[in-house]
């Protein structure tokens, strides 16, 4: 299954006017994790595997990647993003994460943030993104936490004043599709536990470097309101991998 929920109007009309849809990496709680786990990217072929706006794809190149390519299966996502790249080193492709087909050893870095959670065969996918990585080349993920998917509510559990007691985890080991509510709209993720992402990496022929749960910065935890209950659970898996 391809879902392609962006292209709809009224969920890309409320995607686009979420704060990390308007200001960017920097408005992105899992940002200043994340970044840190990126190799050096300076003189490196780079592939972006759900890359919306365009926003990890031109920090590539603003840390002087060579090339960028970046894949989205949303003609709204790809349009917004050519509109806001001025950069003939940034291709950007409409295809499905599960579609694609690049040369063996083509990319020295694939990056993909907050897209996995959407397909189904990740398997699959990994293996892909194995053979078309340079030996030794880097792949740097994020994905909803499977704290966050375990349950199809995605949502805390409310007290009799509406105040957050706590974060449910249930049907943990049940690992397969969830229709979440997702910007109003009815949405179809895959669970997946902590165990079988790793194992499904190590079974494409990656190692490890890196595994990271998303928690604010301090700056964010101040400035952002309800930013502080974020450390209650994390909403994010962040994982680094080389190819071996």
């Amino acid at each position: 299954m391809k879902q392609n929920k962006y292209d709809e109007a009224e969920f890309f009309g409320n995607y686009s006017q979420m704060a990390r849809s308007t200001q960017g990496l920097e408005a992105a709680g899992e940002w200043h994790e994340l970044q840190t786990m990126l190799p050096e990217l300076k003189g490196k072929n780079v592939l972006d595997l759900g890359c919306g706006f365009g926003w990890h794809c031109r920090y590539a190149r603003e840390q002087q990647a060579s090339s960028v390519v970046g894949v989205d299966l949303s003609e709204n996502m790809l349009q917004r993003a050519r509109e806001m790249t001025d950069d003939p080193h940034i291709e950007y492709q409409r295809m499905a994460i599960e579609d694609i087909d690049f040369a063996p050893g083509q990319f020295d870095v694939v990056i993909s943030s907050l897209a996995l959670h959407y397909i189904e065969r990740l398997d699959q996918v990994y293996a892909k993104i194995n053979a078309c990585l340079v030996q030794g080349g880097t792949f740097v993920l994020s994905a909803e936490h499977p704290i966050f998917t375990a349950r199809a509510e995605q949502d805390w559990h409310y007290g009799p004043q509406g105040e957050i007691l706590h974060w449910p985890v249930d049907h943990y080991q049940e690992e397969g599709q969830r229709v979440a509510n997702f910007l109003n709209q009815d949405v179809v993720k895959y669970h997946r536990t902590i165990a079988t992402h790793l194992n499904e990496l190590i079974q494409a022929g990656f190692v490890i470097q890196q595994v990271a749960e998303s928690k604010p910065s301090p700056e964010m935890m101040e400035q952002v309101p309800g930013m502080r209950d974020e450390n209650r659970r994390p909403m994010f898996l962040m994982i680094a991998a080389v190819k071996a």
